[in-house]
């Protein structure tokens, strides 16, 4: 391995007995690029080509007030594939409240367990008053990487082979890009949502291949709420207004507090993807919070939704968590929420809604095959909780025709990154290919790369690439395989 170091960047952080500063959360401040990586078991297969990127939420300054794990940097991790040989970068997100914080040299901004006061600057986004960190997501589209903010922020290019700043995206609207924006990769479009604080609330963008914005819809919900995720068909955009949002009468003090507001039920905006699709289509369901859906598509005279429903999306505080930290651990701990992998189905000509559990395992974070997203598929892989903490400890396959899965579950201290799938070159079916993810192994201090054929999940990584430093855990990855690097 070759490896080259970046000059430092400016830091405040302390060492603190907080619970994600810390283990598999200790953040990373170093920026290296290194090539000709060390394989520690296996071989790097010669049918793989093209990158995984995770991005991280990794502070780099002492917080002004209580830190959560979701208030962190963004740092965008990557790993190349090709001919048999990978290399890795990692460049955190040089967002304006990045730079702004590396030049007053210390926190400008609160997070979101600190009243709104507490920020020395004005926020971005659906808050309002926190600092667009970039830190949740990331698609590739248009041939560049899109980093984006779960709070809507500006969205940020990037290289992705070097991952040198491109800049802010010039098409994002005044009210931000939330996380989750989605890439057609059979139109090469893109599309997005936002949410705020005033009318509409909600809007609906799509983005042409040429990246270009070519739709801006308002969506019509009846004020401020709090969407996480969206998916697509090849007929529509599907957007949600879900029972979980914040206290109005609390919102008038500009105190965001979030509870479920019983006898309201789940709703689903059916939006045309194209401007002569006809009118927004609106379907209730049962009331719950999704984080996350795994994919959607269209079936005759229905639509099809597949997410995890949240059994008990307001949670108790956690009592076994750290004095301080009762409330925050709870709502980071999947097992509290209870989400397991379920269906929707729509009906275009009845309007009517029906639904089925797809598994009663606690999951979440489930990947496909990009290949089929917004088509009709079979394949889905989900992560495993770690219990008590926002870590992952393994991987299901779900095999959404026959209802059987495969899992694959790592040793005790080992922390997986959400694993994309990544089709072999060739590919014949739908599952033949790679899940890709990072491993944090706290235990012995060091990171990898792992590759696990989809196809034989049971039996765990073929191969095995160390990587040059620890990485802190984060949230969401992707996959893209050489072509979309082109645009």
């Amino acid at each position: 391995m070759t490896l080259t170091r970046l000059p430092p960047v400016k830091t405040t952080l302390q060492p603190s007995n907080h619970p994600y500063l810390n283990g598999a959360w200790t953040p990373l401040h170093e920026e290296v690029d290194a090539d000709d990586l060390t394989v520690i078991e296996g071989e790097i297969p010669q049918d793989i080509d093209g990158v995984y990127l995770r991005n991280t939420e990794n502070p780099a300054h002492q917080p002004l007030g209580r830190y959560h794990p979701f208030d962190g940097d963004g740092m965008l991790h990557q790993i190349e594939f090709r001919n048999g040989r990978a290399s890795y970068r990692n460049r955190f997100v040089r967002t304006r409240g990045f730079q702004a914080e590396q030049e007053a040299g210390g926190s400008l901004w609160g997070g979101l367990a600190d009243p709104a006061h507490l920020a020395k600057r004005p926020g971005f986004g659906a808050h309002g008053s926190l600092k667009d960190s970039s830190s949740t997501d990331v698609v590739v589209h248009a041939g560049m990487v899109l980093s984006t903010f779960y709070q809507c922020g500006e969205g940020y290019r990037l290289d992705p082979l070097t991952l040198e700043p491109i800049g802010v995206e010039a098409w994002v609207p005044i009210d931000g890009i939330s996380a989750h924006p989605k890439v057609d990769e059979h139109t090469g479009e893109l599309l997005f949502f936002n949410y705020s604080k005033h009318a509409p609330y909600m809007h609906l963008g799509i983005v042409g291949a040429d990246n270009r914005l070519k739709r801006y819809v308002p969506i019509d919900v009846p004020g401020p709420r709090l969407p996480h995720d969206m998916a697509f068909t090849e007929r529509f955009a599907i957007l949600n207004d879900l029972p979980v949002f914040w206290d109005a009468k609390l919102l008038e003090r500009n105190i965001h507090a979030v509870r479920l507001h019983e006898g309201l039920p789940s709703r689903f905006a059916l939006v045309p993807r194209h401007e002569d699709g006809g009118p927004i289509r609106w379907f209730e369901a049962s009331p719950t919070y999704v984080l996350h859906w795994l994919n959607a598509y269209d079936d005759g005279d229905e639509v099809v939704l597949d997410g995890y429903f949240q059994e008990n999306p307001t949670p108790e505080p956690r009592r076994d968590a750290p004095p301080g930290f009762e409330h925050m651990m709870a709502y980071l701990d999947e097992m509290s929420f209870r989400p397991k992998l379920h269906r929707w189905r729509f009906n275009l000509v009845t309007g009517e809604t029906t639904e089925e559990r797809l598994c009663d395992e606690i999951l979440e974070f489930g990947m496909i095959n990009g290949q089929y997203a917004g088509r009709k598929y079979r394949y889905g892989y989900s992560t495993v909780p770690e219990p008590g903490w926002f870590l992952f400890r393994g991987f299901v396959k779900h095999d959404l025709q026959t209802g059987g899965t495969e899992r694959y579950v790592l040793p005790p201290g080992v922390y997986a990154s959400e694993a994309p799938f990544a089709p072999r070159i060739g590919a014949t079916a739908e599952d033949d290919g790679y899940l890709v993810s990072f491993l944090i192994n706290e235990a012995a201090g060091t990171s990898e790369c792992v590759l696990i054929d989809a196809q034989k999940l049971a039996e765990g990584p073929v191969c095995r690439i160390a990587l040059p430093h620890k990485l802190s855990s984060g949230t969401h990855a992707v996959w893209a395989p050489r072509a979309m690097l082109r645009g």
